[in-house]
């Protein structure tokens, strides 16, 4: 019963994370979102399924992506009343979204590796 449980989860976190980032690219009205790119790059949704914690990547400055993360915040009931219509759910989760800084990071330790490079050349 626990795989086909996590398998269901799996399913249900694909599912929110494509019918949000659909929603991102053509809903987003909010002016904070406006010329800020927002990935989703992932969501877990709990054993329950009443709450979904949705990971953005936000490019941009450190304040244009908090300001961007409390949009989406404020924003939360409008996509879970979208997703209701779309999604075959019983309940759709409440939505929590958090900053996910791995992308900056990474790019950040890329571009040390490259300057080390280019300083021992």
């Amino acid at each position: 019963m626990g795989g086909e449980m996590s398998r269901r989860i799996e399913r249900v976190n694909e599912q929110i994370k494509e019918e949000l980032a659909e929603l991102l690219q053509r809903e987003t009205h909010d002016p904070r979102l406006q010329g800020i790119m927002v990935s989703i790059t992932g969501v877990e949704t709990s054993p329950d399924l009443r709450n979904a914690t949705v990971h953005v990547s936000i490019l941009g400055s450190e304040e244009e992506a908090h300001q961007a993360v409390v949009a989406l915040q404020h924003a939360a009931g409008f996509f879970r009343r979208e997703m209701a219509n779309r999604l075959r759910l019983r309940h759709v989760p409440e939505l929590t979204f958090r900053l996910d800084t791995s992308i900056q990071k990474g790019a950040r330790v890329l571009e040390l590796l490259r300057e080390i490079r280019e300083g021992e050349g």
